[in-house]
C-alpha cells in the first residue's frame, strides 16, 4: 500500500470511529490520546488526536495495526479482500461502525445542502 493511501485510510477509520463513539457512547468515560503514524517502520510526521471510550480506542488501534500489515500494493476494500486479516468479530464490529458513520455523514451532507439552498 502506498504511504498516502495508508495515511488516508487511517484518518478515515478514525473519523468514522470517532463519530460512532460520540453518538453511541456519550455516557462512557473517554480518554484523549494521539497516534503518531508509522508505516513499515517509517514515521509519517502525522499525528492523529482523538477522544474515545476504551472500546472504541481498542477498535481503532486494532484497525491501525491491520492497516499497517496489509500486504497488498493496491489495497482492496476489506469487504472484497481475498485474504482478510481481521478476526471475524472485529470485522463485523468495524462494519457496523462504518455503516453507522457513513449514514451519519451522508445525512450531514444532505442537511448542509438544504441549508445552503434556503
Amino acid at each position: 500500500m502506498k504511504i498516502e493511501k495508508f495515511s488516508q485510510d487511517t484518518t478515515t477509520v478514525l473519523k468514522f470511529i470517532q463519530l460512532y463513539c460520540d453518538k453511541n457512547h456519550s455516557d462512557c468515560e473517554k480518554t484523549t490520546d494521539s497516534q503518531h503514524l508509522n508505516y513499515k517502520n517509517k514515521p509519517l510526521h502525522v499525528t492523529l488526536d482523538y477522544l474515545l471510550c476504551p472500546t472504541c480506542r481498542e477498535t481503532f488501534l486494532y484497525s491501525y495495526a491491520r492497516l499497517q500489515e496489509c500486504p497488498f500494493e493496491e489495497k482492496p476494500s476489506c469487504r472484497k479482500c481475498p485474504n482478510p486479516c481481521y478476526e471475524k468479530s472485529k470485522w463485523k464490529e468495524l462494519a457496523k461502525i462504518m455503516k453507522f458513520s457513513g449514514m451519519q455523514l451522508g445525512l450531514l451532507k444532505i442537511r448542509k445542502l438544504f441549508k445552503i439552498g434556503n
